[in-house]
């Protein structure tokens, strides 16, 4: 690089010390094990897309009445969905106990914004499409919402440092099968995009969540089991699977609602307890 000296305005190169400035910061390109597993994460979401559009938007629009068919494919997104919960859950304990790539960070939102931003948004987008009166224009607001909230959910836990042991706003694959909860109840669409718009505003928000460490972790993934036997009981038209659904389905929406409030609580005791102390500091 060639540079003009300003009083003699001669021009003159620098010397160099035997480093090229593209190799001074060598990036190692090999992933890990962590990282397989967030590849993993993002195949799912990708995979839960195409089976939400192959088995319930297509046959929508060429009239097909098979809605085994349909069942089967919302199903088994869902259960995608679920899958790419299990593996962003263990991709982050690997990356803790091994080590993680200096791609890690930027492999997980990526992943987690297909698997839990796009995917849910377009379950949604089809199902609006797919429902009774035809709630497209409608259904596209909510998708879209869902999705930006993702976006920008992810985009602040990269810049925002939080205290160790929380998360700010709901967890994106928390907020992403409560979303699909909220549309498989099947409950009238004005209460469904209500509670879609409520849970976008949960993932943008301040309210502290606890991150799943330890036994919240195993109750996590526990949770995410039974979660699975619950869809596949239903997509296979099992004894009392529409039952077992709606029951997995509330439970989610239960838990969405009641956690920000035991937070709430928490922040407010602990205003208080603060409060308490500093008066205690001033007496004499």
């Amino acid at each position: 690089m060639t540079v003009i000296d300003p009083d003699t305005k001669a021009g003159w190169v620098p010397e160099s010390d035997g480093v090229d400035e593209e190799e001074e910061m060598p990036l190692s390109l090999r992933l890990s094990i962590a990282d397989t597993l967030t590849l993993g994460n993002a195949t799912c979401g990708f995979m839960a897309v195409y089976f939400t559009t192959t088995g319930i938007l297509i046959p929508d629009l060429m009239g097909s009445q098979e809605s085994g068919m349909a069942r089967n494919s919302a199903a088994t997104a869902v259960i995608l969905m679920l899958c790419a919960a299990v593996f962003d859950l263990f991709d982050g304990l690997v990356a803790r106990k091994l080590r993680s790539s200096p791609m890690g960070a930027e492999l997980d939102n990526l992943s987690d914004l297909i698997s839990f931003g796009l995917a849910p948004a377009y379950f949604v987008l089809v199902y609006g499409m797919v429902a009774e009166g035809a709630y497209q224009r409608v259904a596209a607001v909510g998708a879209i919402v869902v999705l930006l909230a993702v976006v920008l959910r992810l985009a602040r836990f990269s810049c925002v440092t939080v205290k160790d042991g929380t998360f700010q706003g709901m967890p994106s694959p928390f907020g992403a099968l409560t979303v699909v909860s909220i549309v498989l109840l099947e409950l009238p669409f004005v209460a469904t995009l209500l509670a879609i718009l409520g849970t976008a505003w949960l993932m943008v928000s301040r309210v502290e969540y606890p991150k799943p460490r330890g036994r919240l972790a195993v109750a996590m993934l526990s949770w995410i089991v039974v979660g699975m036997g619950m869809m596949a009981a239903w997509a296979f038209d099992a004894p009392s699977g529409q039952l077992l659904l709606q029951t997995g389905c509330a439970l989610q929406l239960v838990m969405g609602a009641v956690i920000p409030l035991f937070a709430t609580a928490r922040r407010v005791n602990n205003f208080r307890d603060n409060r308490r102390e500093a008066r205690a500091a001033q007496l004499p």
